[in-house]
């Protein structure tokens, strides 16, 4: 499992690589993660469980990204460990690890506003699966 960033003209590409679409969806969770935070300065304290649907997987994966938003948002937390317990008829069903944002322990980076539908695609590749997007900074 792994991710990386790319570049996009005025905002940052993610993308999440997995042996099944559920470890890339985790993936690129991580990768948009790590633009805002270092992703080792947190640990998972506490948790919170989350679903997510849409019509078809590409549109998911948005919508799954923005949910992580939504939620560090809404709990003041930020998460370092994403779980997808199933992705089954375009539903996802995930738990988010994390812990109270604390700016001196977290040290922001650069503020992801939100997931969009620029190039985003889920596929499989050489067996394995890729998710990626862009998103808004």
């Amino acid at each position: 499992m792994s991710f990386e960033l790319f570049e996009h003209t005025a905002d940052i590409g993610v993308r999440g690589f997995g042996k099944t679409i559920e470890e890339s969806f985790q993936e690129c969770a991580k990768a948009m993660t790590s633009i805002m935070f270092d992703l080792n300065t947190i640990q998972a304290k506490e948790s919170i469980k989350v679903k997510v649907s849409s019509y078809d997987l590409d549109s998911l994966l948005v919508e799954w990204l923005n949910e992580i938003l939504a939620q560090m948002d809404i709990a003041g937390l930020v998460f370092s460990e994403f779980k997808i317990n199933k992705i089954e008829n375009n539903e996802l069903e995930a738990e988010l690890k994390g812990e109270k944002i604390n700016l001196e322990k977290h040290h922001p980076k650069t503020q992801v506003k939100a997931a969009t539908y620029s190039q985003m695609k889920v596929y499989q590749e050489n067996g394995k699966w890729v998710s990626q997007c862009i998103v808004d900074v």
